[in-house]
């Protein structure tokens, strides 16, 4: 072995330490972006991610059904591809669009055993309001600057039971997303 022997082994030393040095400072040097809020609601229902999903680019509109009660449902498109729908079929489905260059930026809501309401703002100051104002309030929100919502995970039934927001630096590579 190299380190064996009385010099050697200094040198050997000295070369671990420069290695473990470089080695922090590379890590240190590269800048944290993602991050997670959630998640919100409860336990029941079947487990979803739409983490493949933000390949096909940015969140650009929203489709989310609630009834009197609840978010029953929720579906996002990503780019110019509409995710699977998640939830169930009662009550009013509405949808939204994002302009160009505008990004989900935080996420509102109240939840018990399920998810009652969500509140979507935008890096453009609007706010899309969805569900009823009663429950446990969340708030969530990127932890680094200039992150927005990447893609949405969580589980649903007849009803979102829970959702969970992931954050990051916003898609560049999506050439048909503002279409």
């Amino acid at each position: 072995m190299l380190c064996r022997t009385g010099g050697g082994a200094v040198r050997c030393l000295r070369m671990l330490l420069w290695i473990l040095v470089s080695v922090c400072a590379i890590a240190a040097a590269q800048q944290r972006s993602s991050s997670y809020s959630g998640e919100y609601g409860g336990g029941g229902g079947k487990r979803f991610s739409q983490s493949g999903n933000q390949l096909d680019g940015p969140i650009t509109a929203l489709r989310i059904r609630n009834n009197r009660l609840y978010i029953t449902g929720i579906q996002v498109r990503y780019g110019t591809t509409w995710s699977e729908y998640r939830g169930g079929t009662a009550g009013d489905l509405e949808e939204i669009f994002l302009h160009p260059e505008e990004h989900i930026s935080q996420v509102n809501g109240k939840y018990n055993s399920y998810v009652r309401q969500l509140v979507f703002i935008t890096n453009k100051g609007r706010m899309f309001s969805f569900g009823k104002e009663t429950g446990t309030a969340f708030n969530g929100s990127p932890l680094f600057p200039d992150t927005y919502l990447r893609y949405i995970s969580g589980s649903s039934g007849s009803v979102i039971d829970a959702i969970g927001f992931h954050w990051d630096y916003p898609y560049s590579n999506c050439v048909h997303c503002n279409k």
